[in-house]
């Protein structure tokens, strides 16, 4: 029986799409939803082109994150909801920890596809289905 599902979002426009089919699948199951965000600062990033210094950027991206998924709870009021946001370094490495950390049954994220350079490094989702210890729900764009 599935009673929590990991829907993972990023900033991209895609989220709303892949926040809903992570919901559909919440009614369907009668689950609750943890939606999550991993932020990461690019490692090249340069620091002067922080507003008040280095440790703004993250800090202004977390807020960031928190009002999308405080924005995306209030579209979905009949499915128990909450937010989670992690900063770290490999947003697959957040999500699987994260997945890991509430016992989620199903991690639902989506696939942006496999581009050039990403079908011999790997995508986001692509690392979280293979190695992820739970089942993964992989929402695809479509055409």
């Amino acid at each position: 029986m599935t009673k929590t599902l990991l829907v993972a979002v990023d900033g991209s426009p895609r989220a709303s799409k892949v926040l809903l089919a992570g919901v559909e699948l919440a009614r369907a199951t009668h689950a609750r939803i943890v939606l999550f965000r991993a932020v990461v600062v690019p490692p090249d990033f340069p620091a002067a082109a922080a507003t008040s210094g280095p440790d703004e950027l993250p800090a202004y991206l977390l807020r960031e994150a928190h009002e999308q998924l405080a924005a995306f709870i209030k579209t979905i009021p009949d499915v128990p909801c909450e937010a989670r946001v992690e900063q770290g370094v490999q947003p697959w490495r957040e999500i699987i920890a994260a997945a890991d950390a509430i016992d989620a049954d199903v991690i639902v994220i989506g696939s942006h596809g496999y581009h050039g350079w990403d079908r011999i490094l790997g995508t986001t989702a692509g690392k979280v289905a293979n190695l992820a210890g739970r089942n993964v729900f992989v929402v695809h764009p479509r055409s």
